[in-house]
């Protein structure tokens, strides 16, 4: 009939695709980017960005999203997604007007 666990375990499953998604995209968008764009914008360097995403990523995989190391790196690709990668595309981009 209902199963919870089945529901559990295939909304767990989703939140990991999502969360190991975003890590990939996350890397590949900074290391595309010009290292002194960073800089530019006031956040942290290119390696060291490159650094935290990749170890993001490695811990998504390895743990899940949900374990407390999992949240914690969920949390750095959501900060590089929602403020970093808006800034470093911005000022590559020029004015645009």
């Amino acid at each position: 009939m209902f199963n919870p666990q089945g529901i559990t375990g295939l909304i767990l499953f989703a939140l990991q695709m999502v969360a190991l998604a975003a890590a990939v995209f996350a890397v590949f968008h900074a290391a595309r980017q010009r290292k002194d764009a960073f800089t530019a914008v006031d956040k942290l360097t290119k390696p060291i960005w490159l650094g935290v995403l990749v170890a993001s990523l490695v811990v998504i995989f390895l743990f899940g999203a949900v374990h407390l190391l999992g949240l914690i790196a969920v949390i750095a690709v959501c900060v590089y997604l929602v403020d970093v990668r808006p800034r470093v595309d911005d000022v590559q981009r020029g004015p645009r007007w």
